[in-house]
Formats: C-alpha cells, structure tokens, sequence
C-alpha cells in the first residue's frame, strides 16, 4: 500500500510541475501560442483550466501525503529502531588490533 501511495504521489508531483510550467506568470502561458478567433476554448478559458489543474493538483498532492501519514504507522517506525538498536548493541565497542591507529606518528 505504501509503495501505491507513494508512486500517486510521484506522479502527481510530476503532473503538478508540468501544469505550473505550462502557464505564464504575466497571463500568456499556454493560450497565448494560439491566436485563432475560431478556437474552441477561449484564453480565459485555458488560464482557467490551468489554473483549476493546479489546484486539483495540490490538494491531490495534500490528501496523498496525509495518507502516507497514516499508513506509515509509528508503530511500523518504533520496530524498525528497536532492530536497530539491537544491531547497534550487539556491535563491538573494543576495536580490534588491526583497527587501532598510534598515538604519535612514527619517524620514517
């Protein structure tokens, strides 16, 4: 389930930056390119479409990572540092002799 989730939340990502780049930030964006009298949607029309898509997008991306949130419990994450506590108490705390470095350099 996490693993859904979160290619969701990739492509939305991707899907996001693709919508902000395709607009304009002093009102061309997308529907400047096409200055047809005869065009099925009008430059009013596109920026606002752009601009809905963006805000699907982003509330989209919130509600993904919400639910990330909740299916990743903490107790999922509590297990994971109990392994690695373990793995790290059972480490050697003495180096051995081949990983001890002199105190003083030797002359050569």
């Amino acid at each position: 389930m996490a693993t859904l989730i979160t290619v969701a939340t990739m492509i939305v990502c991707v899907l996001l930056a693709l919508v902000i780049l395709v607009q304009n930030s002093k009102g061309g964006g997308l529907a400047s390119n096409f200055s047809s009298g005869n065009q099925i949607m009008s430059v009013k029309k596109t920026a606002d479409t752009l601009e809905n898509a963006t805000w699907g997008l982003a509330m989209g991306l919130l509600v993904l990572s919400l639910v990330s949130a909740m299916v990743l419990s903490k107790g999922d994450i509590i297990e994971d540092e109990s392994k690695l506590k373990d793995v790290y108490e059972s480490a050697p705390i003495v180096p051995t002799q081949s990983q001890q470095i002199p105190a003083t350099p030797t002359p050569q």
